[in-house]
């Protein structure tokens, strides 16, 4: 939906080069809209120049700061015009590939001087790409484009193992056509045959099938971002399964060892269900608090420890290398028990750090992220 108080987008000239399938003009105006920036071209808007291509973060910071221009190579690439005379300097400037005076009262930011800015989508201080858009530069765009749309605070698996993998399936899908419900779609039907495998003690077939949807899962994500394809649906499709598939998976591992003549007493079962199941929603109402409490603030940006932290985190992919561990050992019974154990003391950790909020809070101090707060 179109914010009145926004300004207007505009894509200046033409660019037959195409990025993830789109032109440049098609780009602009999925993000324009995403962003909830006008349609009618009128001023205030910011200008696109159709020769260059940039992440989204840049077209929200320049929207955001009105007379702000972006500049690659002395030549406008993104501009906040002010005015209709602005906008018409600007776009003149932008198509005769000429630089903007210094005197023009408009502030201009140069790309190569490395300007650093806060991405709170996406949880990460950066200087996001702004590049030529030519033949030779597509395949370059994209991969900064792919790893721009990464969260920049995740866990080990999804931060370090799969962006490659997750890259060349995120390029495939994108040039058969498929949309990111579809991939979501394949990524939740490995996700429930990985579960039953795990509930016969095939834990070899449920890891492989596990494997493959949880780079789906970044996969699926990575091409709504790059394409520019995200949507509610999408979104409550894919964090749905993300949110209610870890606890059927835990019980069903400890259901499984049966059939290696591993079973835990009821005893053992009931105990680290409990840990496990009880810690993943007392760990999820955690984070809920603090989103509370810090007006809209992930507990996993607040400080440095947070972040490095939420790298190994009892979640799912973490507990994952755990299992994998154990069952390399051909101990899956030893697996799930330290995962109970892991789940534990992550949930204490992060209740002390919601408790230390709370205190910081009551002192009046406000709490903010130490990405927000990183020099540029």
């Amino acid at each position: 939906m179109e914010d009145q108080t926004a300004p207007a987008i505009a894509s200046i000239g033409d660019n037959p080069v195409r990025l993830w399938g789109l032109s440049h003009a098609e780009r602009t105006r999925r993000i324009a809209a995403a962003q909830g920036l006008r349609q009618d071209g009128a001023a205030p808007m910011v200008l696109a120049d159709a020769q260059v291509a940039w992440d989204p973060a840049w077209l929200r910071h320049v929207a955001a700061q009105p007379g702000l221009v972006l500049t690659l190579a002395g030549v406008p690439a993104l501009a906040h015009a002010r005015s209709e005379a602005e906008a018409e300097a600007l776009s003149c400037a932008m198509e005769a590939r000429a630089s903007v005076p210094p005197t023009s009262g408009l502030t201009l930011l140069a790309i190569e001087d490395g300007p650093v800015i806060e991405d709170r989508l996406l949880r990460k201080r950066e200087t996001p790409f702004l590049m030529p858009l030519r033949p030779d530069t597509v395949r370059q765009i994209e991969r900064a484009s792919y790893f721009g749309a990464y969260k920049g605070v995740t866990d080990l698996l999804t931060k370090y193992l799969w962006p490659e993998w997750a890259l060349v399936l995120t390029r495939v899908t994108a040039r058969l056509g498929m949309t990111p419900n579809m991939v979501t779609a394949i990524g939740a039907v490995l996700c429930v045959a990985a579960t039953f495998a795990f509930a016969w003690g095939e834990y070899w077939l449920g890891m492989a099938m596990g494997l493959v949807f949880m780079v789906l899962d970044t996969v699926d994500g990575k091409l709504a971002r790059c394409t520019i394809t995200s949507s509610w649906w999408g979104n409550v499709f894919d964090h749905g399964i993300d949110l209610v598939h870890p606890p059927f998976w835990w019980w069903f591992w400890a259901t499984g060892l049966g059939s290696w003549g591993l079973a835990l007493s009821t005893h053992s079962f009931i105990l680290v269900q409990a840990a496990i199941i009880g810690g993943y929603v007392v760990q999820r109402l955690i984070e809920g608090a603090f989103i509370k409490l810090s007006g809209g603030l992930h507990i996993h940006v607040w400080e440095r420890f947070d972040s490095r932290f939420r790298l190994i985190t009892a979640r799912r992919n973490p507990n994952m290398v755990i299992l994998f561990v154990a069952l390399l050992l051909g101990r899956p019974d030893i697996g799930i028990i330290a995962v109970a154990w892991w789940t534990l003391i992550s949930c204490i950790i992060h209740a002390v750090r919601l408790v230390q909020a709370m205190a910081r809070a009551r002192r009046g101090a406000k709490i903010t992220s130490w990405l927000a707060e990183a020099p540029a």
